[in-house]
């Protein structure tokens, strides 16, 4: 279907403009024994290249640094097989279907593109002049906030993150609702909002959070990194 391809190559061009990255290359291979007439399989990578002393891997949080999380668009990639069986077998629901409390249909709303923090990041990564603003970073994909906060966390530090601190986008308690799905396992499965984390220090936060503004980025003071053995725990 080459309209089909065209929306598709015109989705990942957006996605990569975005982002400041180049398409290389790619490659179609039309499989109809395998996939049935309007399914289809898309994958693809970034490569970067970085200068080792300039890595960022939270090895330099320490005591005191505050974590900003940033917020999400919605969904972004994530949960969806929850998603489907929530919303398509448990409520019956279809692409085209009305959601009144979200504004928009089924598909408009699971469909919203993730967002992409990659220029906004890079930019305050110039704050100031060269040297080190961000003390780690952390995507918050499946396994929400905990499981990938606690990647970047050094082995002496630990962080008790407040849930209380943003209010989840409408689409979380509208799937909650209709997939009658706990409150925990959203937490567990999604962003809830929360798309993106950075840890700082504190006089490091304002500059950011303003910064991320001005690319109408909603920011919130999550926690504070504490001395202790590695953990993140979650209240409110």
């Amino acid at each position: 279907d080459p309209e089909l391809i065209s929306q598709l190559v015109a989705g990942v061009c957006a996605g990569c403009e975005t982002a400041g990255c180049a398409l290389l290359g790619g490659e179609t291979a039309v499989m109809p024994d395998l996939y049935a007439a309007g399914d289809f399989d898309l994958a693809g990578f970034c490569v970067g290249v970085v200068e080792r002393k300039r890595l960022i891997d939270g090895s330099c949080i320490k005591p005191g640094d505050v974590v900003l999380g940033l917020a999400s668009a919605g969904l972004h990639s994530n949960g969806f097989s929850l998603v489907r069986k929530a919303v398509f077998d448990r409520a019956g629901l279809g692409v085209d279907d009305y959601v009144e409390e979200l504004g928009q249909t089924v598909g408009q709303a699971l469909l919203t593109p993730t967002r992409i923090y990659v220029k906004p990041i890079l930019e305050a990564l110039a704050l100031k002049r060269g040297k080190p603003i961000f003390r780690g970073l952390a995507h918050i994909t499946g396994g929400g906030l905990a499981d990938n906060f606690e990647r970047i966390l050094p082995p002496d530090c630990r962080v008790t993150l407040d849930r209380s601190a943003w209010t989840p986008p409408p689409i979380f308690s509208w799937l909650s609702r209709i997939g009658n799905i706990e409150r925990e396992e959203m937490f567990h499965v999604f962003n809830m909002g929360i798309g993106f984390t950075v840890v700082v220090r504190p006089g490091d936060a304002a500059s950011v959070q303003e910064l991320l503004a001005t690319h109408d980025i909603g920011t919130c003071i999550l926690g504070t990194i504490e001395a202790g053995e590695r953990q993140v725990t979650c209240v409110n």
